[in-house]
């Protein structure tokens, strides 16, 4: 039987080159195998490097690659990163012809790793809410969830074993929940943001999607030039955590509310502790200071696109309200989140709490018809420069939810550590269920 090597998870895959139980150009060819049989019904893909001029780039410089930690095996890129020669729309027929000269940060410590961009994948409208034309792997007919949908799409239909998609509000988690793949975004500051198209200079973040944390934490570590040796296993540390159900913020899904349940269960039978969290009123102020700060800076930002009538409808209504909110209202919107994120450093520190589990969405990935999924869950915690790591923990008519790690700003490390334990224990948990 054929191997299916697109379906193993980037850490397998390359445990599988270093024993020679394959090789890159067999690896490689399963994925464009996938891509081919697909994407086609999925979208996710803006820009593909063609099969041969991969191989080529690997035959190439082989010595290289095969000495390399990654090993030549591929990555994708959400277009609104730029790449070299490459184009970078946006989501944007603005940007249609735009090809930059150099690559982002990230793609350039991905390629000094031994990674081989393989494309660039969908993206909204500046990365924002105007859809692209990617679906849910689950179901053509619902969203992937935005911004970074094509990223998500992709990883979790197993085309590409990790890519990086952005977050402003919620372009990381929400797709990553939708689509029923492990999504994180680090704390602020945390990765470099160069060469990347500024949306809001203050909620800007990189993000990482893959199918495995071992692979988020793998990738997290070459961009942070941090030494690759696997973490610790994270058994028996003495994990103390909050629940926010989301509930103060909009409606929830009752199936979404009974996964956060049935987590925050398995985490207490697990030895960990829950803690009471009452700053529901203080995530709410959060999630509307955030709405005004992403206006204001968005509207600023893109003074160049306001010059055309192709902007969408959804960046249009979000310029507008950012050109209308005073100065004066935006810095003092500002301290206010200050003041608030100083709250919930003190929440930290006087509970013990290392992390607060809350939902990734509302619930299930909505008809296409419906949007890109409201991003309230994640808009206070972007705010407060919080890391957040997103796992599909349940699900619903074989549609997948997500269900989100928060934690303190830079412990990426230590909250990775529990989401790595966190999907060790689930996967179990369904392996036992299915015997």
């Amino acid at each position: 039987m054929k191997q299916q090597w697109f379906k193993r998870p980037l850490h397998q895959l390359l445990r599988a080159l270093n024993a020679g139980e394959t090789s890159l150009p067999e690896v490689v060819a399963s994925f464009y195998e996938r891509i081919a049989k697909r994407d086609g019904q999925i979208g996710a893909w803006q820009y593909l490097i063609d099969q041969d001029d991969y191989l080529a780039e690997y035959e190439n410089r082989r010595e290289f690659y095969d000495a390399s930690p990654l090993k030549g095996l591929p990555f994708a890129v959400k277009d609104v990163i730029d790449t070299a020669d490459i184009p970078t729309t946006m989501g944007s027929i603005i940007h249609q012809n735009r090809i930059p000269d150099m690559d982002a940060s990230c793609v350039t410590a991905m390629k000094m790793a031994g990674g081989i961009l393989m494309g660039k994948t969908v993206t909204t409208e500046f990365a924002y809410f105007q859809a692209g034309k990617t679906n849910n792997p689950h179901d053509p007919e619902r969203t992937p969830g935005g911004s970074s949908s094509g990223s998500a799409a992709a990883v979790a239909d197993y085309m590409v074993p990790i890519a990086f998609g952005t977050q402003t509000a919620a372009s990381v988690i929400r797709p990553a929940s939708y689509c029923g793949c492990v999504g994180y975004v680090g704390s602020k500051n945390e990765f470099s943001l160069r060469n990347i198209q500024p949306l809001a200079q203050s909620l800007d973040s990189l993000g990482i999607i893959s199918n495995n944390v071992l692979d988020t934490i793998l990738v997290r570590n070459i961009l942070l030039h941090k030494s690759l040796d696997p973490m610790p296993q994270a058994n028996g540390i003495p994990y103390v955590f909050g629940v926010f159900s989301g509930q103060a913020l909009g409606p929830m899904q009752d199936p979404m509310l009974e996964t956060l349940a049935g987590c925050q269960q398995a985490l207490v039978g697990q030895g960990l502790k829950s803690v009471s969290f009452p700053l529901q009123d203080t995530v709410v102020e959060l999630t509307a200071l955030h709405g005004q700060i992403m206006a204001y800076e968005v509207a600023r930002n893109l003074v160049y696109e306001q010059q055309f009538d192709t902007l969408g409808e959804h960046m249009q209504t979000l310029v507008a309200s950012g050109l209308d909110l005073p100065y004066n209202d935006y810095i003092a919107a500002l301290q206010k989140a200050d003041s608030l994120k100083q709250g919930l450093m003190q929440w930290f520190e006087t509970s013990g709490a290392d992390f607060i589990l809350a939902p990734s969405a509302s619930g299930v990935a909505p008809y296409k018809s419906e949007g890109t999924g409201a991003p309230f869950m994640s808009r206070a915690w972007q705010l407060a420069g919080l890391p957040v790591a997103s796992l599909p923990l349940g699900y619903y008519q074989k549609l997948p939810m997500g269900l989100q790690l928060i934690g303190k700003p830079h412990q990426d490390d230590r909250l990775l550590l529990l989401a790595r334990q966190l999907q060790q224990l689930f996967l179990s948990e369904q392996a036992a269920a299915a015997v």
